[in-house]
């Protein structure tokens, strides 16, 4: 299939998925001829110039009240305006895109669903708002009751907690005190109180401090997202029916990175539940290795591992690379975005033919992606003698 362009933006299959948001009406004209009703009228005052004088009076007070209906119905179609609410009715609906230049070398057409359009810019903004919204519908939380807990490295914690400030929850953050500044930053301009653990403990601190702090507090909720159903629930219902309709099904393969599984296992059921031979590859830091069975460590039990058909593993050194590639050549200002890296090895599996869709997740979220190039023009300006010209250091 030859590529020239991108898809257009249609979605004329029958949606069986739930919008984040409401589907608005655009005004119309309340005339034909770009709202212009000369034309009709002129033909119609012909026919009545012929008809006897009641006829006439009759068509004349028909023609009226349809005028009067017309002009009504245009007028409560113009009130509905394209606004939302607040801000989680602006999750969902990114837009995807080929990717061009740093596809050399690969047959197959590939493009790229851009999470990093999402209000905090990552993928976490789905399953933050999925699971705040399912725990309120189960009637385990409510604003002004609760206070929200949640052990996080990073777009996990600010998915919540952008979506925690909308709806008035308080929200505290553990994370190990090595996490980096920016992300701490982040979390507390939205109001977040953040809890620093001991960096030798890992996330694995962090989850026990979490779970200390549920503990002590009352009405304190904790999500849990490697065990939330909510987290794969939302990928199954929006994300898998975004990229099907905004393909019109023409998908082969499906890749994504594996971070608790949700991304992956949600939306990658939804498409083979819409065609079972459509692939579904996972990513994985290959430091870890742990789904592809070279190391031991934990599964994320929301991970359906029978679904994939491949796992590929990409190093710390390919993400950052291929995230300066896509802004350099494909003007595409993404974080450490790992599922790009390995599509000139899987080539040769790939036809001609095949449509592969990669998920461009903002794997470490902009403030991460603000330090990986402020980090490669503290290297170039070393190189070229300038060094700290712009307070790179």
């Amino acid at each position: 299939m030859a590529v020239s362009g991108l898809l257009p933006h249609f979605h004329s299959f029958p949606s069986t998925h739930h919008l984040l948001r409401p589907a608005f009406r655009p005004p119309k004209f309340p005339f034909p001829n770009d709202g212009f009703p000369a034309a009709g009228l002129a033909v119609n005052a012909e026919a009545k110039a012929k008809a006897k004088p009641k006829a006439k009076a009759k068509a004349k007070a028909k023609s009226k009240s349809a005028v009067t209906a017309t002009a009504t119905s245009v007028f409560e179609d113009t009130h509905t305006v394209n606004i939302a609410e607040d801000v989680t009715q602006l999750i969902g609906r990114t837009p995807m895109i080929y990717l061009n230049k740093v596809t050399r070398g690969c047959v197959a057409n590939i493009a790229a669903k851009l999470e990093s359009m999402e209000p905090c810019r990552s993928v976490k903004d789905r399953i933050g708002y999925s699971m705040i919204s399912d725990a309120e519908e189960s009637g385990a939380i409510s604003p002004g009751r609760s206070i929200l807990v949640e052990p996080t490295s990073g777009n996990t914690g600010l998915g919540i907690a952008f979506v925690a400030a909308a709806k008035g929850y308080k929200l505290i953050a553990t994370m190990p005190a090595s996490m980096d500044i920016e992300r701490r930053i982040l979390l507390r301009a939205f109001g977040a109180e953040i809890v620093l653990t001991d960096p030798m403990k890992g996330m694995k601190g962090a989850v026990d401090k979490a779970e200390e702090i549920v503990q002590s507090k009352p009405n304190a909720y904790m999500f849990q997202q490697f065990d939330n159903i909510a987290n794969t629930k939302i990928h199954f219902e929006t994300t898998g029916p975004e990229i099907w309709e905004d393909t019109l099904g023409s998908v082969d393969i499906f890749v994504a990175g594996i971070g608790t599984g949700g991304t992956v296992t949600g939306t990658g059921r939804y498409l083979k539940m819409m065609h079972r031979d459509i692939k579904v590859v996972g990513v994985e830091p290959a430091d870890r290795s742990v789904i592809s069975g070279d190391n031991p460590g934990y599964v994320p039990s929301i991970l359906d591992v029978k679904l994939l058909d491949e796992v590929l593993k990409v190093t710390d050194d390919e993400a950052v690379e291929m995230a300066r590639k896509l802004a350099l050549e494909e003007g595409l200002l993404q974080s450490c975005c790992c599922c790009c890296c390995k599509h000139s090895q899987t080539a040769g599996k790939w036809r001609k033919t095949d449509c592969v869709w990669y998920f461009l997740a903002s794997a470490k979220g902009l403030a991460s992606g603000v330090r990986v190039f402020r980090e490669a023009i503290q290297v170039q300006e070393e190189e070229e003698g300038f060094g700290c010209a712009f307070g790179i250091r």
